[in-house]
């Protein structure tokens, strides 16, 4: 092989690659049992469904991801009063999370849009349904909350317990895993202080809630520890410059902070 045939072989990969909508091949592996034993396991029907989406997601949106952080002092102790008045009320922070996405998705409706590439056009959904990420045995599984909007924080703690309570039984329906506008998900149980969600296409953006921990902050002339939650929401920039994201994600972190802001 000559070095204008290595040459040729450049220019054809690139052209390909290149190309809108070109697939991406994936490498082949080396064999290696080579270096020492391996076992094999088939992957899920989810795992290959998740896959999927993922490879979709990672090569269709042109992902950034912003951070921020939040004091969440007022809703930890409205939580605290409910567990002592109602005790069966799972009020949680993904259901607040909701409420408040809900809202903020109403004040930035390009948040709640999708992009028609072939048409060159934006696409306002009127409707705001909210994907709420589950782990369960089979795998990471996104229920929809319908109709986010028009329910109050209660109704949404209950719907979202029933939804996640039904991936893992493996009771869910197709139905509950469609027509989703927006997605939450929350690490927070498992730990970390921030990450960078992947936008679940044709969504155009993706919140996520890391663990909340104590942290000192400056209030009234002294530090005191407050309880700080992280957030991280990855966008389409496509669509949405980092400006904008800034906005959008400095009016969640405002109304985590104070809830009663959502009802004025």
């Amino acid at each position: 092989m000559s070095i204008d045939d290595v040459k040729t072989h450049a220019r054809q990969a690139l052209t390909r690659s290149a190309a809108p909508g070109a697939p991406t091949a994936t490498p082949a592996l080396p064999d290696f049992s080579h270096w020492g034993p391996v076992e094999r396991e088939p992957m899920t029907r989810v795992r290959r469904a998740v896959a999927r989406r993922m490879s979709l997601a990672w090569q269709t949106v042109a992902h950034v991801t912003q951070h921020d952080r939040t004091d969440v002092s007022e809703f930890e102790a409205v939580r605290k009063t409910v567990k002592k008045t109602s005790p069966d009320l799972p009020l949680t922070v993904t259901a607040l999370a909701v409420a408040v996405v809900a809202a903020a998705l109403k004040a930035f409706p390009k948040f709640n849009a999708s992009l028609d590439t072939e048409r060159s056009e934006i696409i306002y959904k009127g409707y705001i349904n909210i994907r709420v990420a589950v782990n369960s045995e089979r795998g990471l599984v996104v229920p929809v909350i319908r109709e986010a909007d028009q329910k109050s924080l209660g109704a949404l703690s209950t719907e979202i317990a029933i939804l996640a309570d039904k991936v893992r039984t493996r009771k869910a329906t197709p139905q509950n895993l469609e027509g989703g506008t927006f997605t939450i998900t929350n690490l927070g149980g498992l730990g970390g202080t921030s990450f960078t969600p992947i936008v679940n296409y044709p969504e155009v953006a993706i919140l996520g809630l890391s663990r909340t921990a104590p942290s000192p902050v400056y209030v009234n002339d002294r530090f005191e520890p407050r309880p700080i939650l992280p957030l991280s929401l990855s966008c389409d920039h496509c669509l949405i410059d980092g400006a904008n994201g800034v906005r959008f994600l400095r009016w969640i972190a405002t109304r985590l902070e104070h809830p009663l802001l959502l009802e004025l």
